[in-house]
């Protein structure tokens, strides 16, 4: 019987996993600039975690979780997402405790049973930070010139920043019930979603995917119109950092993100390109997360970024990934016992951090010769008895067959260099 992968999964073969590992190193090393160190967290958890985390009213927890009983009985879920397992991390291990602002980022894989579209899969993978501790803009504004740097690292330049706020849990309620009375005498015009956030969470009426070009949703009250004046000076001091350090953005009130435990800043930043535009990132600030998974009150703030979108976007753009030369050169034997040194010197080179190929298959010489040339590797050196006995090698380059003498005692620097 021949198997495929699961619907909504793929393979990340060798010939691109370069592309995915260059943008995983740029990211971290960006993180790193910043402050912010590497959090590894489970794969799956209590499924409360994300009931109470990432919110009920949601797709996420209503549609698309993976929720499973174990053999103990318990609820898990795979995790839709970063953000609730690193709140859950943060509290269970202490680290309220730390210097303030604890700042994490991650990689991980993620599951939503979704859809399947061009870059959306239902395993998935993510780049994420969250940052704990600081209640002003500058944090906000920080982590947003974190993803622009990214980007402007990894070539994009078609992107644009898109912010908004979407208050506080005290404006919010205020906000709530206008939003009410806007969608009351049309309810029965809404989509089953909608009728069944009016009363729960109507704000997240406003981004439905059915009902979102609707007339009755694009002339609902902006929350932007509506923040209290705390709300109010956190967004105006957001945007005064943006401007300090030269960052442009695009005021949009239409930005709410999907996810409940948002508050104040909510941001995005989308695809210009043509034929691709889409959000490639977004986050924002959420400030009641952590008392609601049982820590005490901390403001915290944080965002993820699809890698599978990402990578779409950035060959779209053109983006150059080039792939390294991990192995710099095959040793092609012309007897046993050149067989015999070809397997120490390789040993000893790796051991020097020099990447190096031998024939492990038996092949002939002809077909060792016939295999380099296939293989991609940049050098290749042929191992007889007259290089056995003497005291150099000839490298030959196989971009233009030219031949270097190097000395066998030369040689880890020689290789070292090239």
């Amino acid at each position: 019987m021949k198997y495929s992968a699961p619907k909504g999964t793929r393979d990340i073969l060798p010939s691109e996993i370069f592309m995915w590992q260059k943008a995983a190193r740029t990211f971290s090393d960006i993180c790193h600039l910043y402050g912010y160190e590497e959090i590894r967290i489970p794969t799956f958890e209590d499924t409360n975690v994300f009931q109470r985390g990432v919110g009920d009213t949601t797709d996420v927890v209503q549609k698309e979780m993976y929720t499973f009983e174990d053999k103990g009985g318990r609820s898990i879920t795979l995790r839709p997402e970063g953000t609730a397992g690193v709140v859950r991390a943060y509290i269970e291990n202490g680290m309220a405790s730390l210097p303030l602002p604890v700042r994490m980022f991650y990689d991980i894989t993620a599951f939503r049973y979704e859809k399947m579209q061009k870059g959306r899969y239902r395993e998935f993978h993510q780049f994420g930070l969250e940052a704990f501790g600081a209640e002003g803009p500058e944090i906000d504004a920080e982590i947003i010139s974190i993803v622009n740097v990214f980007f402007k690292k990894m070539g994009l330049d078609k992107i644009s920043l898109h912010i908004n706020s979407i208050g506080c849990p005290k404006c919010r309620k205020a906000y709530n019930e206008l939003l009410k009375d806007h969608f009351r005498p049309h309810i029965d015009e809404m989509c089953e979603d909608c009728r069944n956030r009016f009363e729960k969470n109507p704000l997240r009426m406003i981004d439905c995917k059915v009902d979102g070009e609707k007339d009755i949703v694009k002339n609902a009250p902006r929350l932007i119109d509506h923040l209290c004046d705390e709300c109010r000076a956190h967004y105006e001091l957001l945007k005064s950092r943006l401007d300090n350090m030269g960052i442009a953005y695009t005021e949009d009130p239409n930005i709410v993100r999907g996810l409940d435990y948002y508050t104040r800043t909510v941001f995005e930043f989308v695809s210009e390109n043509v034929g691709t535009q889409g959000t490639i990132c977004g986050g924002g600030r959420y400030d009641g997360l952590v008392e609601s998974l049982g820590g005490s009150a901390t403001p915290g703030i944080g965002f993820a970024m699809g890698e599978e979108r990402f990578l779409l976007e950035a060959q779209a753009q053109g983006v150059v990934f080039d792939k390294p030369d991990y192995v710099k050169i095959f040793f092609a034997a012309m007897s046993d016992e050149a067989k015999d040194y070809i397997s120490k010197l390789c040993y000893q080179l790796r051991l020097e951090g020099i990447g190096c190929e031998q024939d492990l298959l038996g092949r002939s010489f002809r077909a060792q010769m016939k295999y380099a040339g296939k293989s991609g590797v940049p050098y290749m050196a042929v191992i007889g008895d007259e290089e056995l006995s003497g005291d150099s090698l000839k490298i030959k380059k196989m971009e233009d067959g030219t031949e270097m003498t190097v000395s066998k005692a030369d040689l880890i620097g020689y290789l070292k260099g090239i």
